[in-house]
Order: structure tokens, then C-alpha cells, then sequence
């Protein structure tokens, strides 16, 4: 794991995008304080950049990097969530521009996986994690379901878990400073 972790951090640093598996589904991911690289991603899958993507965190320390106020329910919600859980939370920052919604949230999860957990540590920052998909397509629940077009359309593709067949996306639920919550996707 090691060895595909620094060749996926080499590519992150160089602004690319890396194909690798998430606590959910196999993602698309980049640096998400690169705002080149995340242009790429929207152009990979031919979406557009209105619709903001989730980024992946190692823990509540480094939320807070990319948060300027976290909602005390989200904590309790992470501690207490029994499946993958991804929260959209207002006021983002430190992120690239073309990543965060046009009304300043970003949604975020902390994953229970540890690929993910080390990719985001010795990155020292927030990944994007999008589904491996072009926009309008099912979201591929193996590697084997992921198009020739994605797979091409990355810098590198980590070279773990290719058997796995992946669990639904996470759930999304979005926490407004207001107190105001809203479930997304359950």
C-alpha cells in the first residue's frame, strides 16, 4: 500500500488526477486546493462546475482547515454514523474556488478506510473523491465497471482492491449554520 500511496501523492503534487478506491465506490480524485486539477476533473466527467464535488478528510482537525464553522450535530453525526456519511457544511475556505458551491458550502467526509486516511494525511489536505463516472452514467460498483474513457482520462490508477465490489455511494446530508438539516442521499 505504501508503494502505491507516494506514486498516487507524486501525481496529487503535480496537479493530476489519480483513479483509486474510496470507503464507497472507486473515485476520481485531485488535490482540492488545485484549481487546474480540479477543472480537469469536471472536464473528465463532462460535468458541469456548478455542481460542486466531495472531498475527502483525514479527521475533524483537518475539517476544520476547510471549514470556517462546524455545527456541533456534525460531529455527532461522524461519531455516530453507521455507513459512510458525507456532510455538506457552509462558509467553505481554503479550497480551490471552482470546487466550492456557489452558495460557499462543500460537502465533506471523513472515510473509514485507510488508503484514504494516509492518501489525505501525507497529502496534508483535503482529496477529491467524485464517483468514476462520466456525469449521467451508473456510478460502477467494481473496477471492471469503470469507462475506457475514465480510465484513460487519469494520470494514475492505484493498483489496489480491483476485485472489490463497492457498497453504495455515501449517504450526503447538508447542516446549515442555522441548524437547518437536510438530507440529500440517503
Amino acid at each position: 500500500m505504501n508503494e502505491e500511496i507516494n506514486k498516487a501523492i507524486q501525481i496529487l503534487k503535480e496537479g493530476g488526477l489519480i483513479l483509486y478506491p474510496t470507503d464507497t465506490v472507486w473515485g476520481i480524485g485531485c488535490d482540492a486546493t488545485n484549481p487546474e486539477a480540479v477543472k480537469k476533473v469536471y472536464q473528465l466527467k463532462q460535468r458541469e462546475d456548478s455542481k460542486a464535488l466531495i472531498c475527502l478528510v483525514t479527521d475533524d482537525r483537518m475539517l476544520k482547515k476547510y471549514v470556517k464553522s462546524i455545527p456541533e450535530a456534525a460531529l455527532t453525526i461522524i461519531d455516530v454514523a453507521d455507513k459512510p456519511t458525507t456532510i455538506i457544511y457552509d462558509d467553505a475556505q481554503n479550497l480551490a474556488p471552482n470546487l466550492i458551491a456557489e452558495d460557499g458550502s462543500i460537502a465533506i467526509r471523513i472515510p473509514d478506510d485507510e488508503f484514504c486516511y494516509q492518501l489525505s494525511r501525507r497529502l496534508n489536505g483535503a482529496l477529491v473523491s467524485t464517483s468514476a463516472n462520466i456525469s449521467g452514467f451508473p456510478t460502477p460498483k467494481s473496477f471492471k465497471e469503470i469507462a475506457p474513457e475514465v480510465l484513460k482520462g487519469v494520470d494514475y490508477v492505484v493498483n489496489l482492491q480491483r476485485e472489490k465490489t463497492c457498497a453504495n455511494p455515501s449517504s450526503i446530508i447538508k447542516l446549515s449554520n442555522s441548524g437547518v438539516v437536510k438530507i440529500i442521499r440517503k
